[in-house]
């Protein structure tokens, strides 16, 4: 696993395999294109965040800061040591349950990225969908903010109250949704 472009682009980082199943260099290349300039100077919000790969990306491309939030010691661990050898500024991890850390925070984001464990077969519970229906991230988005949801591309796109679904790409397995403000 690496950081594609940017400051740090080619750069190695570190995985905690037991806790996560990171976004492939070719969707976070993909995710990227997309966004374009839109993440320079960027307040960015990684949740889920595993190894931080998706918000490193962010800061190498110019993001103004990013707040990595998960729930496992060893992935903020990861993500702190990922932080130091990329010598990337503005990068944070806290340990906090994505939820109640929506629910104390008061920041606003330009970029909010949720890539929740994958729902895998009928009956499991959908995270991302959760996320979406709390309504906990609608408060937290800038006005002209994009949120970029990865799913299993097995699953529909949930919908969310004051959230127009602008776009659905499928790479492999994965599903991206970009969400932006109604």
């Amino acid at each position: 696993m690496r950081i594609i472009a940017g400051k740090a682009g080619r750069l190695s980082i570190k995985v905690p395999a037991s806790v996560t199943r990171p976004t492939t260099d070719f969707v976070r290349q993909a995710i990227f294109s997309i966004l374009g300039e839109t993440v320079e100077n960027a307040r960015v919000l990684d949740l889920f965040a595993g190894s931080g790969a998706i918000g490193l990306e962010a800061l190498s491309r110019g993001a103004a800061s990013c707040t990595f939030v998960d729930d496992h010691r060893q992935a903020c661990t990861v993500i702190s040591e990922n932080l130091t050898k990329s010598r990337l500024d503005g990068g944070r991890a806290v340990k906090a349950d994505v939820a109640s850390f929506l629910k104390r925070d008061a920041c606003v984001y330009d970029l909010i990225f949720a890539d929740p464990p994958y729902w895998k077969h009928y009956g499991d519970k959908d995270l991302a969908g959760d996320l979406l229906k709390s309504g906990l991230l609608v408060p937290r988005l800038a006005s002209d903010a994009r949120l970029i949801v990865e799913i299993s591309a097995s699953q529909t796109s949930p919908v969310a109250e004051n959230l127009t679904l602008t776009d659905r790409r499928e790479y492999g397995g994965s599903a991206i949704l970009m969400y932006a403000l109604m």
